[in-house]
């Protein structure tokens, strides 16, 4: 062989090329090695857990449940599926985290699904098991937490339907702080009854008209058998939509995965494109707290009232702060309120129900018109890895005619419907949900009970009469336990006709297909002493949403004589799952969590 003029020996080109080709294998797996140092970065909690000799036994483990050997070298992806038979809401759930598994899979990961709770709030409303409602919101946010957590997943998709799922998962996710995704179910097509759309608020309502005996029993009945229809979250701006819409506007969910219907091809175009989207937050290293930020609070507020939206989602977004590390209190609602006004006209209040946004083109031009206003923060980041402006950018306005989103010169009204009060009934506050409809002031007599069951009862049989203020107490945080949502009886007063003649307050909470003047959140709760816990009946109640007030109007020193006389119930639970939460959880103007000041 000769080279640049020289000779080599016989033999030594099969030396050279067996040189050659260990230098280029060489470079390959350099290469190879560069590649699996870049993956391992994304490992950062699986590896943890599967790597090494000593971690056989783990290894073996997953082998058993589908691993391959080449999905140890993947990051490892939780789906946290909130599938349950117990609610329509999420019964299709199962089939969406298959969705995500695919994304996540074909973008290079490792989906690993699990399960955790979900309850219905519609089917126990009324009832004792309602105070486990939102209880559940702790127990889901816990379990997906310890999964995560035990497992060494290196991200997370979580999809929810039913009210307390979405909140649930968003506390487990600020807590882990791991690139996530969440995923909303979807919304629910509405039934038909009589030739108009009905959902599950209708046939709540029609137990009042019952009662009234406008509609007999063969009515009701018909109302029932159609007003769900199938899969999907209830179909008004109730808490569920509301969570969605806060949810993605906070930026943790992708571009309208808040309006989809639950079974529909987008929605699981949106399951297979989140789990594709953790992967791509991995590789940018964005995590849930780069994402929810204050500012992006103030979007998700902003966005909430935008729509008219659930009492509810002040009590979620409070929790949500406070396991993002975020402050926030009630105040920032009273100071964003004051700029946003309402624009949505949807259930319960208004016309319209969730479908209907859905088919004018959902939340992002809603949030496009805000962003444009100059009512939302464009450089929040988001879980598309660009911030809300770069989203919004070519999303098109909603189209000529439509009157579900109002322009701002013809809003629904012209501030917030979400009315924070402050007086002697409520001294640390209390969350009012004022459309305008039912009027800006409420004066009127208090009619006493300690249960939800014992208000719907005097509802029903008349004994609540106009002018009214009904007074439902130690159904707080602690005192249910579980803060209780009173859709049956304020659904009982609109089914009535005493929607403008009769106020409800309450140290529980409402539905968000609840409407009608009510106040809820009252804080001090009355099993803390609040004054709440004091009122009589014939007590003068006067509530005015303009002067942002609650009082009982009777004088300082019977209230204080009164006070001194109260001495707290014992619990109503001494064992289980709600005698700990009763024991842990704080005001509701803290938002009820349970993992404040432990130590």
């Amino acid at each position: 062989m000769r080279g640049h003029g020289l000779a080599f020996p016989e033999g030594f080109k099969d030396v050279f090329a067996l040189h050659s080709f260990t230098c280029m294998n060489k470079k390959k797996n350099a290469a190879a090695r560069a590649a699996r140092r870049s993956d391992d970065s994304l490992r950062a909690f699986s590896s943890i857990v599967v790597d090494g000799p000593e971690r056989a036994a783990s290894r073996a483990m997953l082998y058993a449940v589908g691993f391959k050997k080449d999905d140890f070298r993947k990051p490892q992806i939780g789906v946290a599926s909130t599938w349950g038979m117990v609610t329509p809401c999420n019964m299709h759930i199962d089939h969406l985290a298959v969705q995500v598994g695919i994304g996540v899979n074909q973008s290079g990961g490792k989906a690993v699904t699990f399960n955790t709770i979900t309850i219905s709030d519609g089917i126990s409303m009324g009832t004792e098991g309602m105070k486990y409602s939102l209880v559940s919101r702790e127990v889901i946010a816990d379990s997906i937490e310890t999964v995560v957590g035990c497992e060494g997943m290196d991200g997370l998709v979580a999809i929810g339907g039913c009210d307390k799922n979405m909140p649930g998962c968003m506390i487990a996710i600020a807590r882990l702080n791991r690139p996530a995704v969440f995923v909303y179910g979807g919304t629910i097509l509405p039934g038909e009854h009589e030739g108009r759309p009905v959902d599950v608020v209708s046939v709540f309502e029609a137990v009042g008209k019952h009662a009234a005996g406008t509609i007999d029993d063969r009515q009701l009945e018909s109302l029932e058998a159609v007003a769900i229809p199938g899969a999907g979250s209830c179909g008004g701006m109730y808490t569920a939509n509301t969570m969605a819409s806060a949810i993605e506007a906070l930026g943790m969910s992708l571009p309208n995965s808040s309006a989809q219907a639950a079974v529909s091809k987008d929605k699981e175009l949106d399951c297979e494109r989140a789990g594709a989207a953790v992967l791509n937050l991995l590789k940018l290293g964005i995590r849930p707290r780069d994402i929810m930020t204050r500012k992006a609070f103030e979007n998700a507020i902003t966005v909430v009232i935008a729509l008219g939206g659930s009492t509810n989602a002040v009590l979620h977004l409070l929790a949500m702060a406070h396991a993002a590390g975020v402050r926030l209190s009630i105040d920032d609602f009273t100071r964003i309120g004051k700029r946003v006004p309402v624009l949505g006209d949807l259930r319960p209040s208004g016309k319209y129900v969730m479908a209907e946004l859905v088919r004018i083109g959902g939340l992002t031009p809603l949030m496009k018109m805000l962003l444009d206003r100059g009512l939302l923060h464009g450089d929040c980041m988001t879980v598309t890895g660009k911030t809300v402006a770069q989203n919004l950018k070519a999303v098109k306005p909603y189209p000529p005619g439509q009157d579900v989103i109002r322009g701002f010169d013809n809003p629904v009204k012209p501030d917030s419907h979400l009315v924070v009060l402050y007086g002697n009934l409520a001294k640390t506050g209390a969350m009012a949900k004022i459309s305008g409809k039912e009027g800006l002031r409420f004066e009127g007599k208090a009619i006493v009970f300690n249960s939800e069951e014992e208000a719907l009862t005097a509802i029903l049989n008349g004994t609540v009469k106009k002018g009214h203020v009904v007074v439902v107490r130690y159904e707080g945080p602690k005192g249910g336990p579980g803060m209780r949502e009173m859709l049956s009886p304020t659904s009982a007063i609109m089914g009535k006709g005493l929607g403008k003649d009769v106020a409800l307050i309450t140290d529980g909470r409402f539905s968000g297909g609840s409407h009608g003047f009510v106040v809820g959140h009252v804080t001090p709760e009355a099993f803390d002493g609040g004054v709440i816990a004091v009122v009589k009946n014939g007590d003068p109640i006067v509530i005015d949403a303009k002067k942002r007030q609650m009082n009982l109007d009777v004088p300082a020193r019977e209230i204080a004589a009164r006070l001194k006389k109260w001495k707290k119930p014992a619990p109503n639970y001494s064992t289980g799952v709600l005698a700990k939460y009763a024991r842990t959880v704080t005001s509701a103007h803290l938002g009820a969590v349970t993992d404040r000041d432990l130590f």
